[in-house]
Formats: structure tokens, sequence, C-alpha cells
């Protein structure tokens, strides 16, 4: 049930997102969404460790390379990319995060894929061409500025900086339990979007900070960053990282159900093909 819980918080920072990049500059938002949680992972890693442990050099470099890739450039372009799109599309290229990850690894670091990965990499990625275009993948031959965006392009982005800090935390961290390798990650993700959000000030009205977009923020600091992460990593712990990974199939069917009843927005048949599509290739490539 938490883990369902989980897709639902990760669907809803969706529409979250999207009413949060429509009335605030985005490294701004991107800012106070992890002020809200770097407190709440401090107090966390104090309860549950007693604090942060020192870092080594080594430490410190991932640390940072995880804040600038999982943080920082995942936000911006999120945020970005959601001022864009509808939030039930965006949820759909999410979907996306394993299949770029397990390409990354094949290429980056020889890690073999067998063949049924292989062709679940190519079902999500038909899977996802049947979304970014809508259906029509004969006229995005003929002109795909019709189907590619800028936001879909800043969403392509924000999964390759996501599958940048999978990488990074699975190969560079060595010592640093999760609690305490995400509360660096988001100090020094916190970091970069303050500088960030420092030159964006000129073009920020705080006449747009109503309940509503205050609401949104802490949903996605509290529920959509620290209470996701806490309940998945439980999840990970009682039934085992494969079986919890499944989950993450939910969270684009949360999104775009979340993004209809909340936000008013039309779930295409090209969304619900497409979308199955994705999940069966990202099933059959998670199988090991």
């Amino acid at each position: 049930m938490k883990l369902v819980c989980v897709a639902l918080f990760w669907g809803g920072t969706f529409i979250a997102g999207r009413l949060v990049a429509k009335e605030i500059p985005h490294m701004i938002a991107a800012f106070i969404r992890f002020s809200v949680a770097s407190i709440l992972l401090l107090l966390l890693a104090w309860r549950l460790e007693g604090g942060l442990p020192k870092l080594t050099r080594q430490q410190m470099h991932a640390t940072f390379s995880l804040g600038a890739t999982g943080i920082f450039l995942y936000n911006l372009c999120f945020f970005a990319a959601l001022e864009r799109m509808p939030a039930g599309r965006t949820a759909l290229f999410v979907a996306l995060n394993p299949i770029v990850t397990a390409l990354a690894l094949a290429m980056l670091f020889g890690e073999r894929l067998s063949k049924i990965r292989w062709l679940g990499i190519l079902i999500a990625f038909a899977g996802a061409a049947v979304v970014i275009t809508r259906g029509d993948l004969l006229g995005a031959v003929h002109d795909l500025s019709q189907s590619v965006g800028k936001g879909e392009l800043f969403m392509l982005a924000a999964i390759c900086g996501w599958a940048a800090y999978t990488i990074i935390g699975r190969h560079a961290l060595k010592g640093l339990s999760p609690i305490a390798a995400t509360t660096y990650a988001s100090l020094w993700g916190l970091l970069l979007l303050g500088i960030g959000a420092a030159l964006e000030i000129p073009r920020f009205e705080p006449a747009h900070m109503s309940l509503q977009i205050i609401a949104a923020l802490v949903y996605l600091g509290a529920f959509g960053t620290v209470i996701g992460f806490v309940w998945y990593y439980e999840g990970v712990k009682s039934i085992g990282p494969a079986r919890t990974a499944v989950f993450n199939n939910l969270v684009p069917v949360f999104g775009i159900s979340l993004g209809a009843l909340i936000l008013g927005e039309p779930i295409l048949t090209s969304m619900i093909i497409g979308g199955l599509l994705v999940i069966a290739g990202v099933t059959l490539t998670n199988k090991t």
C-alpha cells in the first residue's frame, strides 16, 4: 500500500508542477521545493542515523554530481517542460527513465543486455513515439516540429539528467546510506538552484504565491520528495528492488488520471496505447 501511495505521490508531482510552472520562475520554484525537502531530509538523517557523516573527497564529488544532475538539471527541465506540456503527457515521458538508464549503462559501462531486454527497449521507444507524435507517426516523418517542441526536448533532457543521477548513485557512492546520499545531493542541488533563483528574482511576482501555489510547493517537497523516498526504500528493504521497481509503472497512470480529474486534461487514445507499450517495454527491460 505504501508503494501504491508512492506512485500516487509521484504522479501528483506533475499536477503540482504544472500549477507552479505557470506562475513562478522555474529555478525559484525548484529552490523552494528543495528547501522544504532538505529541511525534512536533515531532520530525518538526524532522527534515524544521528546526523550526516563526514564526506571523503570522492564522496563529495559524487554527491555534487548527484545534486547537479538529479536535482538541479532534472528540476530545471521538469518545470520547463510542465510549463509547455500537459501534466499527463509529461508523466508518460518519465516512464522512459529506466529505458534510457539501461541504454546508458550498456553504452558507457559495457553492461550486457539480454535479447528480451533489447525487445523491451524497442517496445518502450515505439510506445514513446506514439505518445510524442500523438499517434501520427507518418506526419512526424514529414514534419518533426509538429510533434517535438520545446516541452518534449526539455523532458528528454530531464530524463537524461535522471539517468545520470541513477548511474552515479549506483557506481560512485561507497559507504553512504541512501538517506545520507540523498540529503547531500539535495543540499548540493539546493546550492546550485539558489544561484539560479537569485538571477530570477527580478522576474518573480510575490502576488502569484497564492495558497494553492504554496500548497503545491510543499507537496512537491514533502510528499513528492521526502515521504516518497522513505516509503520507496522501505519497499526495497521489504520486497526487494525488482518487485519495488514494478510499482513505478503506476506513476504515469496516476499522472494521466490526476491530470484529467484535477486539471481537466484530455486523455488521448494515443496516450493510452503508447503508455501501455511503454509500460510493457519497461517491464521487459527490468527483467533479470
